[in-house]
């Protein structure tokens, strides 16, 4: 049996600074699937050669507390750091995970990859709600490769599906999980299909970030999120155009404690979220140490 889609989503225009954003999460009727709380959509961009490189350099610093940061970088170099004193770089494929936990401050700038030249940026990011427990926790980062996350070959040389996050076919991600979640990017060749099996009680959406494809026998456009109803079932994609397709799937357990959601913070209680604040403002979440990091 088919799962049913519930809810058809488009992001809307959330630029921030230079970057071109789509919105994708949440809504007034989608506040989360499964553990994610927001996502946004960096469509692709073509960078000139002589195009000036994004530098961190405090501009973009903003805090974060009760969530993980999930950056998943499609095309380009994502360049981190945060006030836990981490720096890194991240290619094409790879992602940036960053625990907030009691409370962080990050910065992060996005360029054309140069291992591949091809001028691009292009990627995601996640928020994952934390459970209360893990709120309470100190921050964390890790950086993962491309190589790094599992690739499984499809049926019928159709594609291959990415473990960005969570677990496939007892496949797992490096990227560290504090509840059931998972982040699947599909590429299916041009005429091909691949079907995804959905498992009770889980939530599902599937995001089609360039172009089109038949989702249960339904054609849907470019930029459109499906968000599936929680039975057993199938998610059957459909690639009917002469090029590839991407489709990123994502979702996991229900997120059962409350939600409170303002600003940067995602918390359980009004209370909780002042806290937030206050701490930030009174400077507990420390400061990065650019020059310092980039050694």
């Amino acid at each position: 049996m088919k799962k049913q889609v519930i809810n058809i989503k488009q992001g809307h225009r959330a630029d921030v600074g230079e970057y071109k954003i789509y919105r994708v999460l949440p809504d007034h009727e989608v506040r989360a699937v499964g553990p994610f709380v927001f996502l946004d959509y960096v469509p692709p961009v073509f960078h000139a050669a002589d195009e000036p490189r994004k530098f961190v350099n405090g501009s973009g610093a903003h805090p974060h507390r009760g969530i993980a940061t999930l950056t998943y970088v499609l095309n380009g170099e994502a360049d981190h750091f945060d006030s836990n004193g981490h720096h890194a770089k991240v290619y094409s494929g790879g992602a940036q995970w960053m625990k907030a936990g009691t409370g962080i401050i990050h910065d992060e700038a996005m360029n054309p990859d140069p291992n591949t030249n091809d001028g691009l940026t292009h990627g995601f990011q996640f928020w994952v709600n934390l459970p209360a427990k893990n709120k309470a926790e100190q921050p964390d980062y890790r950086p993962v490769q491309a190589a790094e996350m599992p690739k499984i070959a499809l049926a019928d040389n159709a594609g291959w599906l990415k473990v960005v996050a969570g677990e496939y076919l007892q496949q797992t991600s490096p990227i560290p999980a504090y509840s059931e979640q998972f982040i699947y990017h599909i590429q299916l060749e041009a005429g091909k299909s691949f079907s995804l099996n959905a498992l009770e009680g889980r939530e599902y959406a599937l995001f089609l970030p360039v172009s089109g494809a038949v989702i249960n026998d339904v054609a849907y456009r470019e930029q459109q999120l499906l968000v599936f109803d929680t039975a057993a079932g199938e998610i059957d994609i459909q690639n009917v155009t002469d090029s590839l397709l991407t489709a990123i799937v994502f979702g996991g357990a229900p997120y059962t404690e409350p939600i409170v959601a303002q600003g940067p913070f995602v918390m359980n209680t009004q209370k909780e979220i002042a806290t937030a604040y206050n701490d930030f403002y009174e400077g507990k979440y420390g400061h990065i140490k650019y020059e310092q990091q980039a050694q």
